[in-house]
């Protein structure tokens, strides 16, 4: 297998898998359904995953840190939020809002454990450091002076490298942290709750209002930039009233515009010009 159908294969397979994922949230809004399945179709990517890289030898280093520090990291982190997020919602207590609560806030708690265990290496990661890359994302080359996973030993060596997992788990956590933030902040629940029933309605074109939720998301609008395409494009249907459809497709059909692919985009750029420029006259 080449590098380039490597990377084909995996693009196309985290493009399939983000498809699959949306079309089950779009079908189902009870958590311990939707998570159940979306851990199914995730198992299956990651197994297919794992064939790739049995298949393809990595030309260089830096081939294999890319794929161990970001892409394996990118499915598995699916895999282990859904899980936690399973566990989390299978147990929770039949309680008042009060006792849920601190039910959530507990369960944030670990979450910080867990940040406080890993801050060495939480730092690296988040400010993006190359220099420890080949001791952390190179299969089989460990460092006992490091802090190494417990886990360590039951990796598959053909798969996994000493911190790949602890990066899924970073990415894994951070969304979960976003997730029991709300369920703690009830103020945060009754003004979405009041936000749902806005009286605003989207008049201009659907592909118009996908063109600018995908700008929002490629330029990190939202949680910070942790928030997925899936996410915005539900709030927005929420929000607004309206059923975008299959907006992947119609992003498709947005690159494969001739001329002007930014078209809406660069009419709101216009428009604001031509007001700051006339509206003092």
């Amino acid at each position: 297998m080449t590098g380039i159908n490597f990377k084909r294969k995996i693009d196309e397979l985290w493009k399939n898998l983000s498809n699959d994922i949306d079309t089950v949230l779009r079908n189902k809004s009870e958590v311990l359904s939707y998570a159940e399945e979306i851990l199914m179709l995730t198992d299956t990517a990651i197994r297919k995953l794992k064939i790739y890289v049995q298949e393809y030898q990595f030309k260089d280093w830096s081939e294999e840190i890319e794929f161990f520090k970001v892409t394996k990291p990118k499915f598995v982190s699916v895999y282990i939020y859904y899980s936690k997020l399973l566990a989390i919602e299978s147990s929770k207590p039949y309680a008042d809002p009060l006792v849920l609560k601190n039910y959530y806030e507990t369960e944030r708690a670990n979450l910080i454990y867990f940040y406080q265990e890993h801050k060495e290496f939480i730092s690296y990661y988040k400010r993006k450091a190359t220099y420890l890359d080949k001791k952390y994302f190179v299969k089989l080359k460990f460092d006992f002076k490091l802090k190494l996973s417990p886990e360590l030993y039951s990796y598959d060596e053909s798969f996994s490298t000493s911190h790949d997992h602890t990066v899924s788990q970073i990415l894994a956590n951070d969304r979960l942290d976003l997730y029991l933030t709300t369920k703690i902040n009830s103020d945060y629940v009754v003004d979405h709750l009041v936000f749902q029933h806005s009286p605003l309605e989207w008049t201009a074109p659907k592909v118009a209002l996908i063109e600018l939720l995908y700008a929002l998301y490629l330029t990190k609008c939202f949680d910070a930039g942790k928030a997925e395409p899936s996410d915005i494009f539900r709030w927005a249907e929420t929000a607004l009233n309206i059923n975008l459809g299959n907006y992947h497709k119609t992003l498709n059909e947005i690159k494969l515009r001739k001329t002007d692919r930014t078209k809406f985009l660069k009419l709101i750029q216009q428009n604001l010009e031509q007001y700051l420029d006339y509206s003092d006259e």
